[in-house]
């Protein structure tokens, strides 16, 4: 475990004397080192506090920053590594400064606020920040093309193709040699011949990428009254210039996006640059259709889909202020703004904004954190607020916006129970014995609403949170199940794709045709749903319907994503069959049944926040139903209709629940109303995890309002090969977590093949 990076506040620089300049600085490096090092500032260099620069460290270069300006004698402890200070004669020199704006003293107190509450590595945090490496280095030179002052020859033949590009590049700026090719309909070497003619001439150029100004006084839809009150006190929040929070909570379909484009668009009108965070941007099409028919233009995004070339791109027009609106994933809260004037975060629920690689931290609570250090107002918006967001209205520290119903006059659904032990799936039939009979998954109740549905030339959707085609393939002359060779998990039949695959380490083999234990031939069966199995029954029953499937195997970019919704909205699917991204926000006005094929999957496990999650994503799915004119309902399959969830989807009885749910972890102890921090350990040998654990169990804190359960094997027990154990540390609310944890975690040597993670707040328990 990295030490903590030293305080290094020294004199600001217009109140030091000439002779004592400095000429030291402490440099921070995106690596898990233990803090930032000491390095010679040329003189015929000038740095600054956040400048980004060129290191040496052993035999290569590395990128830093500047995290302070030391005096020359330095300060023993300070930043420098660990120890005594260097001589100043000792340390190697910075190299040279990149041609990109210094990290703000905001972000920079940002980046260490992360690293002191994740007890991750300070450099493991700005390596966060320092995402695009290539966007560090001078800017590449393009080629354009413009016509030359040279007049046309008299034995130049001017062919009709060079006659459009001719007329083309007639008084046009300098141009990129493919766009001149396609807007005059010919192929590049006609450019390229009147190139070597000397009519048309090549320039090389530095041109950075600008994202076009979104216009905020750009008409947008008409807004109801409710959602008018609630933009017009977002607007005074930004117009107020100060931090704040609001929870913007509506249901589903109310307009949300709408709203929060008022708040997008007063940020706008005051120069500075906006953030919006998405739990999944790479399939958010619509959101991004919305947004360039709202401002007139397209935002700048940020997520892991984008090419290298577009990452480094996007850095840039960030760090140089020349992106306004920037719409990502988390990680587009380490992105270097100059001047960030708002944050968003859309579905504030959502579990994906926890980041469990790497240094763990929840994008949502960090975003909080970066706009009150900068002193700006974030919303969070959810149809489902999760219930720390709730706690927090409640004492006071959020502001509190409802929208109570559909915009357009749109009825929220009618949900109804399909108790499953008293309606069961019939036994599937197909015509003439043919294959694909036997176990099913819809019920009569669900399968004749479906009829009804396609009846009425209206859409469909299946909801089953299973990828694949069975989560299960065991044999049935000797039970053997089939697991990842790497974890401690079942391997998924994928049939489409003809493998097995494991979701958590991402092994893929090929069914075999044996049993690997005993042996037995044809003995291999699929157990269980997932939603390739689903869509082979729903073309046995409904085999006139067009059939979609829509899960994070089959939508393989934002480009498929894309493609998908424009299908359904087009009505070119009939019945959709989709995980939980199907859930995220899409608007599909002929939608009116939603079927959920297992609602009860996800409610037991052992996950504190199991009801409260299971709650929020049945709920978002059922919002995709009757969101226009058409009166949308949702039918549950579940073996539970008595358990709380199931009775507050069906009676609507969203805050009576929340406030239960709310009660019961109030009375144990658990978040948001106490503190939790997981400790895993892992290695290749599971004696030597075993050990250290031991070890580490004997050095655990004993302090009064702290419990450390533990050390116990995690419930994916080997993960990638790793074998993995855990330790669940508890605490009351006030409780300043971090500071029993990092002395605890230090106490123990690790060997360096064993890895040591804490976990903040942690979502996952596996």
């Amino acid at each position: 475990m990295p030490k903590r990076l030293a305080s290094t506040a020294t004199l600001p620089l217009e109140d030091r004397a000439p002779e004592t300049q400095p000429r030291r600085a402490a440099v921070l490096l995106p690596l898990p080192l233990a803090g930032a090092y000491d390095y010679l500032i040329p003189e015929d260099l000038e740095v600054e506090p956040g400048s980004v620069v060129t290191v040496p460290l052993g035999q290569r270069e590395v990128f830093g920053v500047v995290w302070d300006l030391l005096p020359e004698d330095g300060r023993p402890g300070a930043a420098d590594g660990g120890g005594k200070a260097l001589p100043l004669g000792r340390l190697r020199p910075v190299i040279d400064v990149c041609p990109v704006p210094p990290l703000t003293a905001v972000a920079r107190r940002f980046l260490t606020w992360v690293a002191d509450y994740t007890l991750a590595a300070p450099g493991a945090v700005l390596r966060m920040a320092l995402s695009s490496p290539s966007a560090l280095e001078p800017p590449r030179p393009v080629t354009l093309y413009r016509r030359a002052e040279q007049p046309l020859s008299a034995d130049l033949r001017v062919t009709p193709a060079r006659r459009r590009v001719l007329e083309e590049m007639e008084e046009s700026p300098a141009r990129p040699l493919a766009e001149i090719a396609a807007a005059a309909g010919v192929g590049t070497s006609v450019v390229k011949g009147l190139e070597k003619a000397g009519i048309v001439e090549a320039v090389s150029v530095l041109r950075e990428a600008r994202f076009a100004a979104p216009d905020p006084d750009r008409a947008g839809p008409a807004l109801s009254d409710s959602q008018g009150a609630a933009a017009a006190a977002l607007r005074q929040s930004v117009a107020a210039g100060d931090f704040s929070v609001t929870l913007l909570d509506g249901v589903t379909g109310s307009g949300k996006t709408e709203v929060y484009f008022e708040a997008l668009a007063a940020a706008l009108a005051t120069g500075r640059q906006a953030l919006v965070l998405l739990p999944e941007i790479a399939l958010s099409a619509q959101w991004l259709q919305r947004f360039e028919a709202r401002f007139g233009v397209a935002p700048a995004l940020w997520h892991s889909d984008l090419t290298s070339a577009q990452r480094r791109a996007a850095w840039r027009a960030v760090a140089c202020g020349r992106a306004p609106v920037v719409v990502g994933a988390r990680s587009a809260l380490f992105l270097p703004f100059p001047d960030l004037g708002l944050i968003v975060v859309d579905e504030e629920h959502e579990a994906a904004f926890k980041q469990e690689d790497g240094v763990p931290y929840h994008a949502r609570d960090m975003a909080v954190v970066r706009a009150q250090l900068g002193g700006v107002p974030a919303v969070l918006a959810s149809a489902t607020p999760s219930l720390e967001s709730l706690n927090n209205v409640r004492g006071g520290r959020y502001a509190h916006l409802r929208l109570p119903e559909r915009h357009g006059g749109a009825r929220l659904p009618e949900i109804s129970l399909v108790d499953l032990r008293a309606d069961k799936p019939p036994r599937l039939e197909t015509p003439g014995g043919s294959p694909g009979g036997g176990q099913a998954w819809l019920s009569a109740a669900l399968r004749g609403a479906i009829a009804e549905t396609l009846e009425a030339g209206e859409q469909v959707l299946l909801f089953l949170n299973r990828r694949g085609y069975a989560p299960l393939t065991l044999c049935r002359a000797c039970g053997h199940r089939l697991q990842c060779p790497n974890c401690t998990a079942w391997l998924v039949e994928h049939r489409l794709a003809g493998r097995l695959q494991c979701h958590h380490c991402g092994f893929v083999g090929r069914l075999p045709r044996s049993c690997p234990d005993c042996g037995t031939e044809g003995s291999l069966v699929a157990c269980g749903p997932g939603v390739e199995r689903l869509a082979e029954e729903t073309r046995i029953l409904f085999p006139e319907a067009r059939t979609g499937l829509m899960t994070s195997d089959t939508l393989t970019g934002p480009d498929a994503a894309a493609d998908l919704v424009r299908a359904v909205q087009q009505h070119e699917i009939d019945l959709l069959i989709g995980t939980q991204i199907v859930a995220k926000g899409h608007h599909f006005p002929q939608l009116t049944l939603v079927g959920v094929v297992d609602a009860d999957l996800g409610l037991f496990g052992g996950d504190l926040r199991a009801a409260e999650r299971t709650y929020q994503l049945l709920h978002q799915v059922a919002g995709r139903a009757g969101r226009a004119e058409r009166p949308g309902r949702v039918l549950l399959q579940t073996s539970e209709p008595d358990h709380p969830v199931m009775q507050a989807l069906a009676g609507g009885g969203r805050d009576a629940f929340l406030a239960a749910e709310a009660e019961a972890r109030r009375e144990a102890g658990l978040p948001p109303f106490g503190r939790l921090a997981a400790v895993i350990l892992s290695s290749p040998d599971p004696g030597q995890v075993d050990a250290v654990a031991a070890a580490l169990a004997r050095a655990a804190p004993r302090q009064p309002g702290l419990t450390v359960l533990g050390p116990a094997p995690a419930p994916l027990a080997v993960l990638r090969g790793r074998h993995r154990r855990r330790f669940l540390v508890k605490a009351s609310r006030g409780f300043r977590i971090q500071a029993a944890l990092l002395p605890w975690v230090q106490a123990v040597k690790l060997p360096s093949n064993l890895r040591l993670q804490v976990d903040i707040d942690p979502y996952s328990f596996l």
